[in-house]
């Protein structure tokens, strides 16, 4: 049995990819759904209805991916050695690493795989791995690792909002990254592996680039920017960027955005803005109720509130000029 993809449209998104099994016995029983999609990482839905099998024929990644499992299980045969993948752990695949599947139980397995670019892999590994640059064929020395459940719990979010609701670019990217690091950072931890000493930047580039950063932010409120936008802007890697911008801020780059947006909606309510949708995509949210649930968590009161409150106000003060 062989698993083959159906081709894809380049440069597509959110775009469904079927693999067929070449067996008489399944149909359609392997599915992906492009999630996300941007030049730093890959995001996508699978799942798989296969029943119980011994090891299938011999397959190959075409990327290199972090799985992470909602349910199910299987296991990985390379050569003599096995590995079991479940919902506990993260599962690591090689680009072109050689490896065969099969699947102990009846229950299939469903989970999100994670696609992080080769650029963006290397700067992720680059203080973790010091012996990474001698294999860049094979940048995972493992096959699994750890995954707790604060792991598995934002997993398990990214992927309900992604499929649910419409989401911020940065907040995908800054949640992917984050969450793949840290992935990377139990599994290296659990083997003892030694870390690479991390490089001596200096307080003042830090600075620099983060203020860069948020310069290009408090321009750009109403656009619909991507964490490689601001990190260009700011002259490093996205997942360095999202590292130093919280270091530096005490907030992600995607926390800092709406916080701009939302204090900005205070003062333009303040002024009698009366057309909330309109206000709201001005600002860069997606839309009307996107607005008004992230206003709501942050200041405890809804735009409408707002406004209704300011006009009050407004006409108390006309009040007490004519008295």
């Amino acid at each position: 049995m062989i698993i083959k993809p159906y081709p894809a449209e380049a440069g597509t998104l959110n775009t469904s990819y079927t693999y067929t099994l070449m067996s008489q016995r399944f149909e359609n029983p392997l599915t992906f759904h492009t999630l996300y999609e941007s030049p730093n990482v890959r995001l996508q839905d699978y799942c798989c209805r296969i029943g119980r099998s011994g090891p299938a024929a011999e397959e190959y990644s075409s990327a290199n991916e972090i799985v992470l499992m909602r349910r199910g299980a299987f296991c990985q045969h390379y050569g003599r050695r096995s590995v079991m993948a479940d919902v506990n752990q993260a599962v690591y695949f090689s680009k072109g690493v050689a490896y065969r599947v099969s699947h102990p139980a009846d229950c299939g397995d469903r989970g999100v795989v994670f696609a992080p670019s080769p650029n963006t892999l290397r700067h992720l590994l680059r203080d973790l791995d010091p012996a990474g640059d001698d294999r860049p064929e094979q940048p995972f020395p493992f096959a699994a690792g750890p995954c707790d459940a604060g792991a598995f719990w934002r997993h398990y979010e990214l992927a309900r909002r992604l499929r649910s609701e419409a989401t911020d670019p940065i907040w995908t990217e800054v949640t992917s990254l984050q969450l793949i690091a840290d992935l990377l950072e139990a599994a290296f931890a659990q083997r003892g592996l030694p870390r690479k000493p991390r490089r001596k930047d200096t307080v003042a580039d830090h600075i620099d680039r983060v203020e860069a950063a948020k310069s290009y932010l408090a321009t750009r409120l109403g656009e619909r920017l991507t964490l490689d936008d601001v990190a260009s802007a700011a002259g490093t890697s996205p997942f360095h960027l999202a590292r130093i911008f919280q270091q530096r801020t005490g907030m992600p780059v995607h926390r800092y955005l709406i916080c701009l947006r939302l204090r900005a909606a205070i003062e333009q309510l303040a002024e009698g803005a009366d057309d909330l949708t309109a206000l709201a995509f001005e600002l860069g949210f997606a839309s009307h109720s996107h607005f008004s649930a992230a206003f709501r968590r942050e200041f405890g009161h809804t735009p409408s509130e707002v406004r209704r409150a300011s006009i009050c106000a407004l006409r108390e003060m006309s009040k007490n000029l004519k008295v």
